[in-house]
């Protein structure tokens, strides 16, 4: 499936600015569409959803949109996927209604390779309760996550277990449906963070074994949101606290207040765009296979490119490791501190941040405490120019 860069990078209004962006893992760029689809639906006309009016009807569409488009996004069950105004929110709201099920001692699992976000809020919520939150350590030499830690810390008393699909630090992809598989047959539920997966590879939440799985829109071409899939006989059992006038629908009863009608359009509008980059045809979600196919190859061909060049540089040395990752590369130097590399090349207008970015236990735990190190990461709209422009400016600044 071809992948025509070229073309893609048209459809980016930010792009014109000159700068190459290395910090797809914090959030994309956004393309012309997604804008338009956010304009269009605001000046609509808009009310709140209903079926009286163009206006009510075009918020309906929004929501209606919405969840047909994610559903399409992670092979999910349109009547699971939930709004949230982060991935970091519908976390905690989730570990708060989870808990309320759980008793003291019992258990949850929760890994030093996530991000923060999957780890503090189940933390909390068992403190809250007298319930026992366990780490599972990853090979900080290798980046990998074992299933086989999990197989020794799941008891009988395990409710939850907590873990990562793709490390947004270094990209490690651990072997989920292997942890799920051991998780279920100890009788516990598997919450997924999906967040920095979903930007590189296509979500099958069923394949996967996810029980909840969340994700960013904002990390693959969307507006700043977040959106959890599950399947709808699991939100049935349960019960959040809420207004009493509100609806007890599922998943309606998991979103507060009014719906950002014009943030969902947005959202189906960067599902559209990216089932739109290898020009395939079929279904959205056949379209959806193929992009991320492309787009895909078209990623591990730059990060190669990324890999070869520092393996010439003795003062880098690299923390991504894993056999399965994305292209996120986390880098430190010998003598240097990342944040000042950082900031030699953003000299030339080439952006890639350096810090935690929040996975402070997996900072912490490969030895870099909470400064961290410097990350590349790659996404669509990521060519051949820009990763020449970043090697070229890593050698100078290491000179």
């Amino acid at each position: 499936m071809s992948y025509d860069v070229a073309r893609i990078r048209l459809d980016f209004p930010s792009l014109r600015s000159g700068w190459a962006h290395f910090d797809g893992p914090g959030g994309t760029q956004t393309p012309g569409s997604v804008a338009a689809a956010i304009g269009a639906t605001l000046i609509g006309p808009l009310s709140n959803r209903g079926t009286s009016s163009d206006s009510e009807r075009n918020a309906e569409t929004a929501v209606e949109g919405f969840r047909l488009a994610m559903a399409d996004l992670v092979a999910g069950d349109p009547r699971g996927i939930v709004h949230g105004r982060s991935a970091t929110q519908l976390i905690y709201d989730f570990s708060r209604h989870l808990s309320k099920q759980w008793k003291p001692g019992d258990e949850v699992l929760v890994t030093r390779l996530d991000h923060d976000s999957n780890v503090r809020p189940w933390i909390q919520a068992a403190e809250h309760v007298g319930a026992v939150a366990r780490f599972v350590d990853f090979d900080p030499a290798t980046g990998e996550l074992d299933p086989a830690a999990f197989a020794a810390a799941l008891t009988d008393r395990t409710r939850l277990v907590a873990v990562t699909a793709a490390s947004n630090l270094i990209g490690t992809m651990p072997d989920v449906r292997a942890i799920a598989d051991l998780a279920h047959a100890a009788g516990a539920l598997v919450f997924v963070d999906g967040v920095h997966f979903t930007a590189h590879e296509l979500p099958d939440v069923q394949a996967l074994g996810a029980d909840f799985f969340v994700c960013s829109p904002y990390k693959f071409l969307g507006p700043h949101c977040g959106v959890l899939a599950a399947s709808p006989a699991l939100l049935e059992t349960v019960r959040p606290d809420k207004l009493l006038p509100a609806t007890d629908v599922v998943p309606e009863r998991f979103e507060f207040g009014t719906l950002p009608y014009e943030t969902l359009a947005g959202v189906t509008a960067a599902v559209d765009h990216l089932a739109g980059l290898a020009e395939a045809t079929g279904s959205r979600r056949e379209r959806l296979d193929a992009s991320y196919r492309a787009l895909h190859d078209h990623e591990a061909a730059l990060r190669a490119r990324i890999d070869d060049a520092l393996a010439r540089l003795p003062e880098v040395t690299v923390h991504s490791r894993a056999a399965r990752r994305t292209p996120t590369i986390l880098m430190t130097f010998a003598g240097r501190e990342a944040a000042d590399v950082s900031a030699a090349l953003a000299t030339q207008k080439i952006l890639a941040p350096s810090h935690n970015f929040y996975a402070l236990e997996a900072s912490r735990h490969l030895g870099l405490g909470e400064a961290g190190g410097l990350r590349v990461g790659l996404a669509p709209y990521t060519d051949d120019s820009d990763v020449e422009r970043l090697i070229e400016a890593l050698e100078g600044a290491l000179a």
